[in-house]
């Protein structure tokens, strides 16, 4: 170390070459907004001049383009994007995301703490930053069955690893608010480090209580008033447009002068089809500017306040001692990425060949026996009950009560009227439960669709018109596996295998983009018009998002946050 600050000191004052020199760009001032034409001089992974005349022992021609900091994604599940961590970060990074804060909970629930290990690992070999959040909620709520429990004792000796920010979303806020013990315990780990938010529709005194544990953030901000008492409060908003939630139109209008420091965006959860086709960072950028946001704001949004809000003060601004990562951009307001700096490398593609990734963990995860379609069956008193109503573009779901047909004391669904009914099957080897409902909202007349991808525990979910075929795509799903299956009328029409942890593929980011486009074509082709059906899927066992959800034990009230009948 005492050696590169030397020659940080001497390439600064230009006593020796830099490293590296971006020359010839129009720096976008994060603090002032102006635009300078300058050079940016590097050594090693840092910048350490922004001027003219530097010599370099390299340098790239920026011809021109506006330089701006990397972007960071500030709260993001990798697993969602269904390939590996190094497959997720040969995608985003040429797009501009050069940070991402990562919960992985969802290979936690599954995996405990050998989906930790392994996202750690994974993160190790990578070139953009990925920092690793805690998982906070394995399980995450006492109203389902995961396949791993992490206590906080389980996770005080991950605190002082060097990709470690500090504790992930509290999602279990009812819990918190009625402090539970196993809540406590982990709040009281980190009250001198961070800890990240997930608060729903959270306001008032409850508000400040959840906020009296010093949690730093929330990205389930869904409305605009919502987020104005979050700010007040002096709550960091995480602006979310992942591929099911779509938060950016509602809350933009909050990212203003006076409010940028505490607002940052973040993906969340965004499928390989949405990455390669609208973009990561880079289009949450290019939307909030579309939608009437400034510039300024919007760059700052994505890495300065970002960075501040996770303590990562040696990022965020293109200025001397910073971190050079470092977008070279063809157009400020269509966020138009030209050219990456990571760590002071250029981004090119043989950056990520000739690198051995961490084995596989997790291929043996669904522990399931083959169901036979009486299992499915959903018995009641009456035709009348429950109905999780699907709201498109969100994961919070409508309570419905609605008559359904009846007969020898089952339920039946209703696709005339767009009801199917819905199972989660607990896939961990574990106790072998059935949760039954009914759901609205997929557009689908005849046929199933089954995932393993179920937050947050990741049981089987399986939605369909018959019992038969539900059966036959849960089946098709353990042969897998894991992954997805589309089904109708008795035949299998496509499916698309996630073999680690029933989460992950193991192919490259672009085949499983291929598969997803098949897979998405079949269920539109059966009435769906749900833009990701499987992420929308995935979300009905969520437990922790108003108002009505399923999990393995039944049917979930989540404003009273209790089990009731179907």
């Amino acid at each position: 170390m005492r050696r590169f600050l030397e020659n940080c000191i001497d390439q600064a004052l230009g006593r020796m070459p830099a490293d590296l020199v971006i020359g010839n760009v129009r720096l976008f001032n994060l603090v002032t907004g102006t635009l300078k034409p300058v050079d940016i001089a590097i050594c090693g992974d840092r910048i350490v001049g922004i001027g003219s005349d530097y010599q370099a022992a390299n340098r790239v021609d920026g011809e021109g383009r506006i330089a701006v900091p990397g972007f960071i994604d500030t709260h993001v599940h990798c697993e969602s994007s269904l390939v590996t961590p190094l497959e997720f970060e040969a995608c985003v990074l040429p797009r501009g995301t050069t940070t991402a804060i990562s919960d992985p909970h969802e290979i936690c629930n599954v995996l405990g703490t050998a989906g930790l290990d392994y996202m750690l690992a994974c993160a190790g070999r990578m070139v953009m930053d990925l920092r690793v959040q805690l998982s906070s909620c394995v399980p995450a709520t006492h109203l389902e069955t995961a396949g791993a429990r992490m206590d906080a004792a389980s996770l005080a000796p991950y605190r002082s690893a060097r990709q470690v920010v500090g504790l992930a979303e509290m999602m279990n806020f009812p819990g918190l608010l009625a402090k539970d013990p196993v809540v406590i315990d982990k709040l009281a780990l980190f009250q001198d480090g961070h800890i990240d938010g997930h608060a729903p529709m959270l306001g008032g005194r409850a508000l400040d209580a959840y906020l009296a544990c010093r949690i730093r953030n929330c990205h389930e901000t869904t409305s605009l008033n919502e987020a104005r008492e979050k700010l007040e409060k002096g709550m960091h908003l995480l602006i979310r447009e992942g591929t099911v939630c779509k938060d950016l139109a509602a809350l933009a209008p909050a990212l203003t002068t006076e409010t940028s420091i505490l607002c940052s965006f973040c993906t969340d959860d965004r499928n390989p089809l949405d990455i390669a086709e609208e973009g990561h960072i880079d289009h949450l950028i290019r939307r909030a500017i579309a939608l009437g946001v400034a510039p300024l704001h919007a760059y700052r949004a994505a890495s300065f306040s970002a960075a501040r809000g996770f303590g990562l003060t040696d990022r965020g601004l293109l200025a001397p001692g910073q971190r050079a990562d470092i977008i070279l951009l063809d157009d400020l307001h269509d966020c138009a990425v030209a050219r990456v700096i990571a760590r002071g490398m250029p981004v090119e593609p043989n950056l990520f060949k000739n690198r051995t990734a961490p084995s596989p963990i997790g291929l043996d995860s669904v522990r399931r026996a083959p169901i036979r379609p009486e299992d499915l069956r959903a018995p009641a008193g009456g035709p009348t009950g429950p109905v999780i109503g699907i709201l498109q573009g969100k994961i919070v779901t409508e309570f419905l009560t609605m008559d359904l047909p009846w007969k020898d004391g089952l339920r039946h669904p209703d696709p005339a009227r767009d009801v199917l009914k819905v199972a989660v099957l607990e896939r961990h080897g574990v106790n072998g439960n059935i949760g039954r409902g009914f759901v609205k909202g997929f557009g689908i007349a005849d046929g199933a669709l089954a995932a393993s991808v179920g937050h947050d525990s990741h049981n089987i979910c399986v939605v369909g018109s018959n019992d038969s075929d539900m059966a036959l795509a849960v089946n098709h799903l353990i042969a897998l596996g894991g992954g997805f299956v589309a089904v109708q009328s008795g035949a299998i029409l496509g499916s698309l295998a996630l073999p680690m942890a029933g989460l992950i593929s193991l192919e490259p980011f672009s085949t499983v983009r291929a598969q997803l486009l098949v897979l998405q074509r079949i269920v539109r082709d059966m009435g769906s018009r749900l833009p990701e059906p499987f992420l929308q899927l995935a979300f009905l066992p969520l437990p922790v998002i108003p108002h009505l959800k399923i999990t393995d034990r039944g049917l979930v009230d989540v404003d009273r946050f209790e089990l009731i009948p179907g």
